[in-house]
């Protein structure tokens, strides 16, 4: 665990800008109020001296006769953000938030906050423990803290609820959600929205409430209201987080403080709060959130290994152009219309095009029922949206991104295609998941412009932007795509072509070994269920039916095409490689997913999301064995695990060797937002981290004997000298480096 702080402190130094060395609190009096203005850009983090300043401020006030009020408020552009996570995993210097907290609480002056910017975590409780709270209309409130594994714990699970009701609590704290400033004057939590100069305004409402009694202001005098519904509340919340954030402990800890709110006396209850709080403080999924929250900062301050993209400039992109109105078209074309970018939508033919367009529609119309774009959005949208069949239509566009099946030669067609009508500073974008970017760009006259665009399925959901550089690419258009990512919220990382780059390189070895693992003996739900405990969203065979089994059977196809050979039923090797002809057997039966209503599972209709075990799965898995002569073997859960998890990590490491990405931070973050990798376990390099790599590497070696035939269990040579050595996790990238200034 120790380690694991050490390589936090590390992104902080690098990574963050949190506070100044002379963090401060600056003191004014302005007629009968003082003004405590918070002066620590560019957050106002609430660092030791903020604390302190604050805690000095109303004191001071306090012993001045002159004021009647005080106003509490953040210089710049936000009033406090939250805690400073410079001291995270330090000892705390007095006084503690909770200090501070109870000494504006208990002042005889009324004090206000004044509320601007993001009001969120410490700094929503600092404004919970004054007596009146203003705020601008543009301002948010809220507890994030649950993103890094952690609870309110400076009173907020204990003093929200005393306003809002254990409802509103509970949903907020454990989702980390922010909550604009008229929602949260519905909520009780803000009292007035005020216009104009907030200091103006903050002076004028702290005149007003000079003399007031505070009794009934001070939320730990309050009670909960309706404390009769406790037990419906709580059942109802933990519903809902056993449903969203399944394997989750922070979400579990926010419900059970917030209900100690409603069944403990206040000073109780703050006790609890700071149990919970220590509890998960020290767990192993805290820092592994808080990692993955600075890794995914990390991933940002992408590099080349050459060119100037230190200096680099993304060209303007004003409007784009998907080729392809299928599945993926289609949602890569949702992500940049709700970006606002118009999109020209190119298809071979009418049918699919129309097809293409309703899909859309569907999708922005759900998006706008489940509140994650406005009304406002989709309308624009569908204006945005140009259906062609013609592709001189894309000759003035800036970026067009192709999103055609797993078909080079199909592929390379569209680009032939592109390269003779589109503008020369055209950015032309790929959105192969497999296929060196090289062998595509070279069916153009600009390969420098030519780079690949990753998305994951389905595109307008999933965060992840795997975004290739080939060896032609230039800087110039590695940054145009890395900026796009943001453009459409996209978490962009940067790696070098390979064949499967990335994500599914790495995803690889992970799915054939669940083949595998069938092949001798396990069914696909065991499969399944281990990953699925693991913290896996759903298992690997449903995500096949997801996608579709029929994915899987073009690339392996694509695969053998490009090695110089075809798949048989007899086929038992590829490329030297051990192959599992299973999925093709459930190809063949037309078996193909949720598409079909059948695939490795049954499903209760054409496009149905409930799967269930059927006979016919059974069988052809049952005589595929009987054909190959295997005999079925008994495989433990571990075993299960480790084949899957284990392979893909030792290719993590032959990827950071082959510098086709340059730290494990880009690893995890991709599979955190690419697979839905359990947060809490922080990727799959950081959990080889905490399992040890001595332990990884000797179990690598057992497959390695154990599996002779897959190439993926050769022990990668990064793997095994940083096992040797016990380097810790902090040094892996330091190490990777220096490897690749040897190559």
């Amino acid at each position: 665990m120790l380690e694991v702080q050490k390589q936090l402190w590390h992104y902080l130094g690098r990574f963050l800008c949190i506070s100044r060395a002379n963090m401060s609190v600056d003191y004014s009096v302005r007629g009968s109020v003082a003004v405590l203005e918070v002066n620590n850009p560019p957050v106002n983090a609430l660092g030791h001296s903020v604390r302190h300043g604050l805690k000095s401020g109303v004191e001071q006030a306090a012993r001045d006769n002159k004021v009647k009020s005080i106003v509490i408020i953040g210089k710049g552009q936000t009033f406090p953000a939250g805690a400073d996570i410079r001291e995270f995993g330090k000892a705390s210097k007095d006084p503690w938030l909770v200090e501070v907290g109870h000494t504006i609480e208990a002042s005889l002056k009324p004090v206000v906050a004044a509320i601007h910017g993001t009001c969120l975590g410490g700094g929503l409780e600092i404004a919970l423990f004054s007596h009146f709270r203003i705020a601008v209309p543009s301002s948010r409130v809220g507890f994030p803290e649950v993103a890094l594994g952690l609870l309110p714990g400076a009173g907020g699970t204990q003093r929200l609820s005393r306003l809002t009701g254990l409802q509103v609590a509970m949903e907020m704290i454990y989702s980390g959600r922010h909550v604009a400033s008229k929602k949260a004057k519905e909520y009780g939590i803000i009292d007035e929205i005020v216009t104009g100069d907030l200091m103006t305004a903050a002076l004028k409402y702290a005149e007003s409430v000079q003399g007031r009694t505070l009794n009934e202001r001070r939320l730990g005098h309050k009670a909960v209201p309706n404390t009769d519904s406790v037990e419906k509340y709580t059942s109802a919340a933990m519903a809902q987080v056993k449903k969203k954030y399944k394997g989750f402990e922070a979400p579990v800890a926010c419900v059970q403080a917030v209900r100690a709110s409603a069944e403990l006396p206040y000073l109780e209850g703050m006790e609890r709060e700071r149990e919970l709080f220590n509890h998960l403080k020290a767990s192993g999924q805290a820092w592994a959130q808080q990692y993955a929250f600075f890794a995914e900062r990390a991933v940002s301050r992408w590099e080349m290994p050459r060119g100037s993209y230190k200096t680099a400039k993304p060209l303007p992109v004003r409007s784009t152009a998907v080729v392809g109105a299928g599945t993926m078209g289609s949602g890569i074309a949702v992500c940049l219309l709700s970006a606002g970018l118009p999109v020209y939508l190119l298809e071979q033919n009418d049918k699919f095009l129309q097809s293409g367009v309703k899909m859309i529609e569907n999708i922005m119309a759900g998006s706008v029922k489940l509140g994650k774009v406005s009304m406002e959005t989709a309308k624009k949208a569908a204006t945005l949206l140009k259906p062609t069949l013609n592709y001189n239509d894309l000759k003035d566009v800036d970026l067009v991104i192709e999103a055609v099946y797993e078909d080079l030669a199909l592929k390379r067609e569209v680009f032939s295609g592109l390269d003779k009508v589109c503008k020369p500073s055209v950015i032309l974008c790929t959105n192969t998941s497999t296929i060196d970017i090289d062998r595509i760009s070279t069916a153009t006259s600009r390969p420098d412009r030519v780079v690949g665009t990753h998305f994951f399925a389905p595109a307008y959901h999933m965060r992840l932007l795997e975004n290739i550089y080939g060896t032609k690419t230039s800087p110039e258009a590695v940054a145009t795509v890395m900026k796009l990512g943001k453009t459409i919220n996209k978490v962009a990382v940067l790696v070098k072509s390979c064949e499967g780059f990335l994500a599914n390189r790495m995803n690889g070895p992970f799915n054939t070994e669940a083949t595998f693992l069938v092949e001798e003996g396990a069914s696909p739900q065991e499969v399944d269920q281990i990953n699925e405990d693991f913290g896996m969203p759903i298992g690997p065979f449903k995500v096949r039916d997801l996608s579709g089994t029929d994915i899987s059977w073009r690339i392996n196809r694509e695969v053998a095409k490009a090695l110089g050979t075809t798949i048989t039923k007899e086929t038992r090797f590829l490329g030297g490689n051990r192959y599992c002809g299973l999925n093709d057997d459930f190809f063949d039966k037309g078996r193909y997913g949720r598409k079909t209503g059948k695939g490795w599972y049954l499903y209760e209709k054409v496009g149905g999301k409930i799967p269930t075990v059927d006979a016919e799965s059974e069988e052809i898995i049952n005589n595929y064995r009987q054909r190959r002569q295997i005999s079925k073997r008994k495989i433990t859960p571990q075993e299960i695990l480790e084949r899957q998890f284990y392979s893909c990590i030792n290719e993590g490491f032959r990827i950071l060797e082959e510098g086709i990405c340059n730290t494990p931070e880009e690893i995890d973050i991709s599979w955190i937002y690419g697979f839905s990798y359990p947060k809490y376990r922080g990727g799959p390099m950081f959990y080889a981290s905490q399992i040890g790599l001595k332990r990884i590497y000797e179990r690598i070696c057992h497959y390695h004997e154990t599996c002779p035939y897959s190439i993926h269990w050769v022990p990668s040579r990064l793997l095994k000298k940083l096992a040797e050595n016990d380097v810790p996790f902090s040094q892996w990238s330091n190490h990777v480096a220096k490897s690749k200034s040897k190559m």
